[in-house]
């Protein structure tokens, strides 16, 4: 009984204070912003302008893996239901008003939760259970495919004129 209070609260703690979370459903591991409110996690998204929330449906299950605020590595991977919360419910306008002060450069700034009513899903992640105890794996995942692109190469020149500024920058 203990050892699942602490597990608990380390889950709550963790994911408190860190900016993102790593969540699997049954698509591909995505790190989402979230806001912890009320004994669980909470994330928006799926519309437009928002994070993708892929493989997450209501009544299902994700792992969700969180990092330490400063190392970085991970603290505590726990499993957690996913309930999608009613637009405008009582505890939807809770969570939406969380979410709206952590929400940075809404394009409809204050009407922010208006369009997530309308057009995004709110979602519930109730934490269930909770380990500590990793696999040797460092739990690294390939890049997502995108259609971002890198810039061109350098051209062959540049470097020679960035040198040569600099050995003429040092002369008195």
């Amino acid at each position: 009984m203990t050892s699942e209070l602490l597990g608990r609260a380390l889950v709550e703690e963790a994911t408190k204070k860190s900016g993102l979370i790593w969540v699997q459903g049954t698509g591909p591991v995505r790190a989402l912003w979230h806001v912890w409110h009320d004994g669980a996690a909470h994330l928006v998204g799926d519309g437009p302008g928002e994070q993708p929330l892929p493989g997450l449906a209501d009544g299902g299950t994700a792992r969700v893996t969180v990092r330490s605020k400063d190392k970085g590595g991970r603290l505590v991977v726990w499993t957690a239901t996913v309930t999608e919360l009613a637009p405008e419910s009582p505890d939807w306008q809770a969570v939406a008003a969380e979410l709206k002060g952590k929400r940075l450069n809404a394009p409809d700034g204050e009407a922010v939760t208006e369009r997530w009513a309308r057009e995004c899903r709110v979602l519930r992640l109730d934490p269930q259970s909770s380990t500590t105890d990793f696999a040797p794996a460092s739990g690294a995942a390939p890049p997502l495919p995108t259609a971002a692109t890198t810039r061109n190469p350098l051209p062959a020149a540049l470097p020679r004129l960035l040198l040569s500024r600099r050995g003429r920058s040092r002369r008195p």
